[in-house]
């Protein structure tokens, strides 16, 4: 049974967790910083370490990431996915030059291996879909001209998420050229054939899960779920990939019903996903990162800026458009944060963790801001050209 310090330690961190997520909506910005915060402050070298409830805390981080993931899948289809790489390639391909080298070139420069190099160019390559979908919505921007591009975007990077976390831990594992090589296509193959399987027989997996009963659908999309990351994770693939694809394959009624009742059980544990990696960084190592995260911050403000300048131009928007793209895309946040935590847990880099916490620090309050400064100097107007 657990000890009663046991529980006084969860119930502080997750009492942490409740206050964080109460100043961030008064402030109007993603928690995450704040989480990442705590996690410092409550961690091993921290003011006031959490000890005892450091393991089940543990445990609900990779129950929160794989929620997480799950969450962003159902927001697309797996046409959808197909559609936003037919009509966006190019987007696609400027917004990967644009965002992945500087943090490819920062690691060689710092003298990293190529490995942790290639892992610190995917944290600076990837926006952050929730913190970003939240800023849009909060903003009344959904119905902007430029939005469908932002969103395109993003559904193109989470699907190079799919690719790219089995690649990363692969190459984290390391092993021969040969052996490299065979786990990279079997992993983006089974993406593949996941999405395959999700266009061809959702539909019906959906109704199957489905019921009227709320207890009943969430115990049974919670065990398609875990089965799901468990599976992907002994085929040597990451958890939050399958989870990721999980979601893909619900759609109709029961990807609408999950998501009312994830949302509540996702936030929880994403809240604990996020300390726990707060818990995994040494504070004292935080100023040393701190001038190489400004350097990579202003270099990631400017290249998202112009991806979306780019992606919006190209279909028409005017200039007071691409410029809203542009700082919509600025947000980093969570699948930089996991990419950085496969790092972390692998011993790949040890500035690595430290760098992409502090980063994520940065964008993940610079990204909501720059968007409201740019709705206050430009604001949207959906019924006119912008």
């Amino acid at each position: 049974m657990p000890g009663s310090l046991f529980l006084i330690e969860l119930g502080v961190a997750v009492l942490v967790l409740a206050a964080l997520a109460r100043v961030a909506a008064r402030l109007g910005f993603s928690p995450i910083p704040l989480y990442l915060l705590a996690g410092l402050a409550l961690g091993e070298g921290g003011v006031v370490p959490l000890v005892t409830a450091e393991g089940f805390i543990g445990a609900g981080a990779e129950i929160g990431l794989i929620l997480l993931l799950f969450s962003l899948g159902l927001e697309y289809s797996a046409r959808e996915l197909v559609d936003a790489l037919r009509t966006t390639t190019s987007a696609g391909a400027a917004d990967l030059l644009l965002n992945f080298t500087p943090g490819l070139l920062a690691g060689l420069v710092l003298g990293w291996g190529p490995v942790p190099a290639v892992l610190l160019g995917g944290v600076t390559y990837i926006s952050s879909s929730g913190v970003i979908a939240r800023t849009l919505q909060d903003l009344g921007w959904m119905g902007n001209r430029e939005t469908p591009t932002v969103l395109a975007i993003l559904v193109i990077e989470d699907l190079a998420m799919a690719g790219f976390l089995p690649l990363a831990t692969v190459l984290l594992v390391g092993g021969s050229a040969v052996r490299v090589g065979v786990s990279v296509v079997v992993a983006l193959a089974l993406v593949v054939a996941v999405l395959a399987l999700a266009a061809r027989f959702g539909p019906a997996l959906s109704r199957a899960v489905f019921s009227r009963s709320d207890e009943a659908l969430l115990l049974g999309i919670l065990a398609v779920l875990l089965l799901t990351a468990g599976a992907t994770e002994a085929l040597n693939v990451s958890a939050a990939v399958g989870a990721f694809l999980a979601g893909i394959a619900f759609s109709g009624p029961a990807a609408d019903r999950a998501r009312f009742l994830l949302v509540p059980l996702r936030d929880v544990f994403a809240g604990v996903f996020f300390l726990f990696f707060g818990f995994e960084i040494d504070p004292a190592t935080i100023p040393r990162s701190l001038g190489p995260a400004l350097g990579l911050a202003a270099a990631g403000v400017a290249s998202k800026v112009a991806t979306g300048w780019v992606a919006a131009r190209r279909v028409g928007v005017g200039s007071r458009g691409r410029l809203r793209a542009g700082a919509a895309l600025v947000a980093r946040g969570e699948f930089s944060i996991v990419i950085a935590g496969l790092a972390v847990a692998a011993g790949a880099e040890p500035e690595l963790g430290p760098l992409a916490a502090t980063y994520v620090l940065l964008l993940a309050v610079v990204g909501p801001v720059t968007t409201r400064l740019v709705e206050h100097r430009f604001p949207a107007r959906p019924s006119a050209t912008p």
